[in-house]
């Protein structure tokens, strides 16, 4: 495998995060050549891919194309697939697992379509070399991922493995957490560099904050894995991830300039968040309060807050939420004057009992809840 050549490679993302996504693939001085709804596609060599594994904070998957070919039947993906040069991608002691997406009149079980898939790849690394690699669900190893639509098929490596969202920090993952993707593209879209503090209330298990930190710190989440799929291929040299990830650590900064301070009233959860924060090397740098929404410490210095309280869908009485929501909408007028503060709800008849008005209602999706997140510009004195 030419590991240097430029082949089409596919990002994938949540709903609502390919606008992120696209600012930080341009950032790392790639050129966008198309965007949809859950993801984008520009050209990179495989090494490149190295990069964007390390840096991506709101993508799933990195997905390298490997070949793209018609097919009308299941034998006809079954030979597509098979006559690929496997052998020069995969060690036979290797173990591979097999994601398909289908929409196709062809099949109407992606499951099938994974193993037809599956069962090329190892019979022609069979017949080349003599030996079967093992096969099954697991993303540890080397990971290929088949889109078929209509009687279009895309073959694809994924560089990734498992998803890019599996930090490998939230040891304790607590109560509807956030998953991490969400939180790193929430603390994005509030405009949050770590150019001033950030209070984070009702904190849960930490992932807001720790991602805050994370950017804030200019440090690639990719540093806190250890395992990729990239790393299974054939031939891979190793010194240059080695030497890459070197470099990217290097640019890692050493201190934040204003605090990040995130605090729960449930001392489970702070103590949650706290061992999450550790594991993801940025503890030190939150500041952990338990304590109740209106003891939450606001520093003087201007900046940015944000909540995710209860939605009323998994966690809380619709009541007790109203009265949740006014609250909140008191707390920040009392004590977040000058801050610009933000809420993701994805209730927005609860977001209604805040009683101020939203100047922007950022969409994003929370699984397959629709969300928002409401920025609320909190003035000193008067507006005029």
């Amino acid at each position: 495998m030419d590991f240097d050549r430029k082949n089409s490679v596919l990002i994938t993302c949540a709903r609502d995060l390919v606008e992120y996504l696209a600012q930080e693939v341009r950032a790392l001085h790639f050129s966008i050549e198309t965007t949809h709804s859950t993801g984008l596609a520009l050209k990179a060599s495989f090494y490149d891919c190295l990069k964007l594994n390390l840096w991506l904070r709101t993508a799933f998957s990195v997905l390298y194309l490997l070949k793209e070919f018609k097919a009308q039947s299941p034998y006809q993906l079954y030979d597509n697939v098979f006559r690929y040069p496997w052998e020069d991608l995969i060690s036979a002691d290797e173990y591979i697992s097999v994601v398909s997406r289908i929409d196709t009149k062809v099949v109407n079980n992606s499951m099938f379509a994974s193993q037809k898939v599956k069962d090329a790849i190892v019979d022609r690394i069979l017949k080349k070399s003599g030996q079967r690699p093992d096969s099954g669900s697991t993303r540890d190893n080397v990971v290929v991922n088949l889109y078929w639509k209509d009687h279009d098929c895309w073959l694809y490596l994924n560089t990734s493995g498992r998803k890019l969202s599996d930090r490998g920090y939230r040891k304790i993952p607590g109560k509807a957490p956030l998953q991490e993707t969400l939180a790193a593209g929430i603390i994005m879209a509030a405009g949050f560099t770590g150019d001033a503090p950030l209070v984070i209330p009702m904190a849960g298990s930490g992932s807001l904050a720790v991602e805050a930190c994370l950017l804030a710190l200019n440090k690639a989440p990719g540093l806190l894995r250890s395992n990729f799929g990239f790393m299974h291929i054939k031939d891979f040299e190793h010194d240059k991830w080695f030497k890459l990830r070197k470099e990217v650590l290097a640019q890692t900064k050493k201190k934040l300039d204003y605090p990040v301070i995130a605090s729960d009233i449930d001392q489970k959860a702070i103590e949650a968040a706290q061992k999450n924060a550790q594991t993801a090397g940025v503890g030190h740098f939150i500041e952990f309060h338990s304590c109740g929404l209106v003891d939450t410490p606001i520093p003087k210095a201007k900046g940015i807050i944000v909540l995710n309280p209860p939605y009323g869908k998994r966690l809380g009485e619709l009541k007790d939420l109203e009265r949740l929501y006014s609250f909140i909408g008191d707390f920040f007028k009392q004590k977040c004057p000058g801050y610009t503060a933000y809420v993701f709800t994805g209730n927005l008849e609860l977001a209604k009992k805040v009683g101020l008005r939203a100047s922007s209602r950022i969409p994003f999706y929370n699984a397959d809840i629709e969300c928002r997140l409401l920025r609320y510009d909190m003035y000193e004195g008067s507006r005029k």
